[in-house]
């Protein structure tokens, strides 16, 4: 079976309007890679952060309920049988 690959630029080269990223190999060009990608980081807003936060809080406290009346149900229920 004969197949062609695509003919052009290589898929990993930097397109012409795109800049080519700097080094990452040295120190520098690790921090200026690092900030290029912070800068593209899109924050939350300070609701948004606080209400997801509570969320999380909430969903974990759940779980740790759960998981907490399970343990309990289990361990009642091994001293009902192992005594």
């Amino acid at each position: 079976m004969d197949t062609e690959l695509p003919s052009g630029p290589a898929p990993d080269a930097p397109s012409p309007e795109q800049p080519a990223a700097p080094p990452v190999n040295r120190p520098e060009g690790f921090v200026a890679a690092t900030l290029a990608e912070l800068r593209k980081v899109v924050w939350p807003s300070r609701q948004q952060l606080f209400s997801e936060s509570v969320a999380v809080i909430l969903m974990v406290s759940l779980s740790a309920a759960a998981i907490a009346a399970v343990d309990r149900f289990y361990s009642w229920g091994s001293t009902q049988v192992f005594r």
